[in-house]
């Protein structure tokens, strides 16, 4: 809808004709907002959408038909086959210009009883409001999440405050695979701290039913209770419907696509969270499924349908997390990718408080910067701490998309009041060590 919005402000009704459909009941919504409705921070799910279809076809001339589901592409016809999923009819309809905007699945694993009521994924809105009411109607008391991603964690602390006991599941030694090690156990004893169970290293293997609802999840060690179960495993491009009608398809699994968002089909146009992307650090094509690159991608995509020109450079995989007073942040490559591209790289790790230590509320947060080691250049960095300790984050992004060194970084001029930092933010004390410790590397 990030798309056919920009179209529709380039060219009016008489010039462009805007047909858009969608599976679920939503349209413009914020599915990040879906684990604080069901933990009950939102108290309304209306909230957590921008517009409505009716919004849509009233004020913007854009055909949006929900429940209507395209199951099949054919790129030299032209045309899309369309359910009705009310009716349960099928039509094909014509296009001039297609725009794939399918987004992602969750993955769900195929084991025994992974069909139960009361297993929940959590993907669109509908899947939030399903969940909720499953809440409310079946009164559960354990929940067990399977997964310590972003939504696993989240939905953890979700559950935790609508009053459930909740253990996570997870195959990893540690919670947030995108941290490092070290940094990842902060994030683990965070979720200890506000009652989370943990049991990492174990694989989930099954799920124990009763009466068509599940009852427990079995795992590679034990057998857990559970009235109500979340996959939060992760997800992958949902891009089979793009394949199968012969776009070309990336590395990673997602759509392949040019700087302005264009597959290499004639006139077929791809965004978000089904495409795949450059990591502007380590070259490589990523897909990471996060709501600022795809509405950014729906941007330069409808800004390009409707005749003007944009271009979207890549990412730098920037992402913020909390659970309950603990946020969390990272921003480029963690040790093991930068490994993995191919740098020679080092870290070092700081703590400092987020404001002043003599001001009332400040707390600790730690720092940890990875950088090359013969250039110093930045090449990603993580936070784990309370209060303010999270959106600093940005600033390494700006410094990571700007390719400075950790020398550079020393001189930027931030922001300094008791209460918002110290006089040393914590950015330029990581980066002051850093700068130190490839002194000590190069002589």
């Amino acid at each position: 809808m990030s798309a056919a919005s920009q179209a529709r402000r380039r060219l009016d009704g008489d010039r462009l004709e805007i047909l858009a459909f969608e599976r679920g009941t939503a349209t413009s919504y914020s599915a990040c907002g879906i684990p604080y409705y069901i933990g009950g921070d939102v108290g309304d799910p209306d909230a957590l959408i921008t517009r409505t279809p009716e919004v849509f076809r009233r004020d913007h001339d854009i055909d949006v038909r929900t429940r209507h589901e395209v199951t099949e592409i054919d790129l030299d016809r032209g045309a899309v086959r369309v359910r009705d999923l009310e009716r349960a009819a099928e039509r094909w309809e014509s296009y001039d210009r297609l725009m794939i905007a399918t987004g992602a699945v969750p993955t769900r694993p195929d084991l025994p009883g992974s069909d139960a009521e009361g297993i929940h994924g959590v993907q669109v809105l509908d899947d939030g409001l399903a969940i909720r009411r499953d809440l409310d109607r079946a009164k559960p008391r354990t929940a067990v999440v399977v997964g310590g991603g972003y939504i696993g964690l989240e939905m953890a602390e979700a559950l935790v405050k609508a009053g459930l006991e909740v253990s996570l599941v997870d195959g990893a030694p540690q919670p947030m695979r995108t941290l490092d090690p070290d940094m990842g156990e902060l994030v683990a004893g965070a979720l200890r701290g506000v009652g989370v169970a943990l049991y990492l290293g174990e694989q989930a293997e099954g799920f124990e039913t009763s009466g068509g609802r599940v009852i427990a999840v079995r795992t590679s060690e034990r057998v857990l209770p559970a009235d109500v179960v979340i996959l939060g495993l992760g997800v992958r491009p949902n891009s089979g419907l793009a394949e199968a009608a012969g776009v070309e398809i990336g590395s990673t699994g997602g759509i392949v696509t040019d700087r302005r968002m264009r597959t290499r089909a004639e006139g077929v146009w791809a965004a978000g969270d089904c495409v795949q992307t450059r990591h502007l650090v380590s070259g490589e094509p990523v897909a990471i499924a996060l709501g600022t690159h795809a509405n950014k991608q729906g941007r330069v995509a409808g800004i390009n349908l409707g005749g003007g020109y944009a271009t979207f450079p890549g990412v730098v995989g920037t992402a913020v997390s909390k659970i309950c007073k603990v946020e969390v942040a990272r921003t480029g490559l963690n040790e093991r990718e930068a490994a993995a591209a191919g740098f020679d790289s080092f870290s070092v790790v700081v703590e400092s408080t987020t404001r002043a230590g003599y001001y009332p509320g400040t707390t600790s947060m730690k720092t940890k910067l990875i950088a090359e080691r013969r250039s110093g250049r930045l090449l990603g960095a993580q936070i784990v701490g309370e209060e303010n300790a999270a959106k600093r984050i940005d600033g390494l992004a700006i410094a990571l998309w700007n390719g400075m060194t950790v020398e550079q970084m020393t001189a930027l001029d931030l922001g300094y009041a008791p209460p918002f930092s110290p006089v040393w933010d914590p950015i330029l004390i990581a980066a002051r060590k850093a700068t130190e410790q490839a002194e000590r590397d190069a002589g």
